[in-house]
């Protein structure tokens, strides 16, 4: 069996691809260089009162970029497309777009219903009137779909990631296998690391670490600093001063140090990462509680039941995520009894719940401060006094009056969070911290890959192209709300 080559018989359309990609280059570069140069006449205005687009060599250039760019992405999608229906004819392009094919197809759906609905979906919906924004969402949905499909159902792998094939160590992308057994994947589309495992397998099943981990590590965070933030704000005083010092002097500590003492074994085996969880776990509970009571006050036959619900509900997933194999702390000289294993939910691997525990620890502060931040200024406006005037409690206005008006600028900021924290997860992975040595993970990936980088790239260059699309999307994404929330 033949070696795959990057395009298979889609090899044609190379030329023009890099055709295309060199004239945008020169676009890109002479549109910066141009920027330089003092415009000689006045920008037009609008009927509507924005700007009319400039004309002259920079209006020329700005339309050869975006043509040139259309025309890329129309060439990309022509690739992705054969490939799905080609496989490994198209080479190995061919190859991982057919095995993506459920991830196209969830996007596709995805976009089409959002775009469909937008105009009855509030700002999500109005994300599709940016470009960037649509971009950055189709990137980061990109990998949401390629870690569920991939990592929770497997169904876009083409081999075990941690398996081990005999005569494929260090091979380069497109290796066929010596001799692939019946119903076996017959290649390596992105080749085999230093220990002869699928790059491409092990790529899918990071992305399932980042996808779990990251977005619920920022949410945990963002409970925990919006029910310190928000009183914090609103009261002032003590308390102000009180929290305020603690974020600060969690944040100024060296990150990367405090991670080395949270996840090192010593400290593990004290249970202060169990202690941790323990502690700031509990703020999603707190926060609900408060959130349905302040709202339905004034409603105790339906507020009680509800809350009993609720919090039942809640405070069972809560016993869970902090219980693991029926103990909360569990060392060498003592035992706190959880949850007994035949009603504990889900267990949680015990470096997965140090590095979680540690990224909410960490962002908690810094969105401590943005939320005490916008509910000094919000707290002065005119319709908190007008809910002071009508009798409102002080939770009722923080939760129900400051926060919907702070929406804004905290899910811009909780999407370049996620970033933040798939950047910290990586960075925790390539230095062997909390998470197991043998974890997919993109950081252990590129770790692993990092050893022999100058003689076989592949194996560290896949994971950490991962990591910066994912971190751009999220990015591009947090752009697109941001210019869609200051249009409200």
């Amino acid at each position: 069996m033949e070696p795959l080559t990057w395009t298979g018989s889609l090899a044609g359309l190379n030329i023009i691809f890099l055709g295309l990609t060199a004239l945008l280059a020169v676009a890109v570069l002479a549109q910066i260089v141009v920027s330089f140069v003092p415009s000689n006449g006045p920008q037009g205005v609008n009927a509507d009162g924005t700007m009319t687009a400039p004309g002259g060599l920079t209006g020329a250039l700005n339309k050869a970029v975006f043509y040139l760019f259309a025309l890329l992405v129309l060439l990309v999608l022509v690739y992705i497309v054969a490939g799905a229906f080609m496989g490994a004819n198209a080479g190995i392009f061919g190859g991982i777009s057919q095995q993506m094919l459920p991830v196209w197809i969830a996007l596709i759906v995805t976009f089409a219903l959002s775009i469909h609905f937008k105009r009855r979906l509030g700002l999500y919906g109005k994300l599709f009137d940016s470009t960037v924004g649509m971009i950055g969402f189709a990137i980061v949905m990109f990998w949401v779909f390629t870690g569920v499909f991939g990592g929770l159902f497997d169904m876009l792998v083409t081999h075990d990631s941690l398996s081990q094939v005999s005569g494929m160590k260090n091979k380069l992308p497109g290796t066929p296998l010596r001799a692939p057994e019946e119903g076996e994947y017959p290649w390596f589309l992105l080749g085999g690391d230093n220990l002869a495992r699928d790059v491409f397998s092990r790529l899918i099943k990071g992305s399932w670490v980042v996808v779990q981990i990251a977005p619920l590590a920022t949410l945990f965070a963002f409970m925990v600093g919006i029910t310190l933030g928000l009183p914090a704000g609103y009261y002032g005083g003590r308390l102000d001063t009180l929290l305020s010092f603690l974020a600060n002097l969690i944040l100024a500590f060296p990150v990367i140090l405090l991670f080395y003492l949270l996840v090192t074994p010593e400290i593990v085996r004290t249970g202060i990462p169990n202690y941790m969880a323990v502690f700031l776990f509990i703020f999603p509970l707190v926060f609900l509680a408060v959130l349905l009571n302040s709202r339905y006050y004034t409603q105790p036959s339906f507020r009680t039941p509800l809350l009993i619900v609720v919090l039942g509900i809640v405070g069972w997933l809560y016993l869970s995520l902090v219980s693991n194999n029926g103990s909360i702390v569990a060392t060498d000289t003592y035992r706190i009894p959880g949850l007994p294993s035949a009603i504990d939910l889900f267990d949680i691997d015990a470096g997965v719940l140090v590095v979680f525990v540690s990224v909410v620890f960490v962002n908690s502060p810094t969105v401590f401060r943005i939320v005490r931040g916008l509910a000094l200024d919000i707290k002065t406006r005119d319709y908190v006094a007008a809910a002071q005037t009508r009798g409102e409690g002080p939770w009722y206005i923080m939760l129900w009056e400051i926060l919907p008006n702070a929406r804004g600028p905290l899910i811009v900021d909780f999407c370049l969070r996620i970033g933040y924290t798939t950047i910290l997860l990586g960075t925790l992975g390539f230095f062997g911290l909390g998470l197991e040595s043998e974890s997919p993970d993109w950081g252990s990936t590129i770790n692993a890959g990092r050893r022999l980088l100058a003689l076989y790239p592949h194996a560290a260059i896949a994971p950490a192209l991962a990591l910066l699309s994912l971190v751009l999307g999220l990015n591009l994404l947090a752009d697109g709300l941001r210019e869609e929330s200051l249009r409200d």
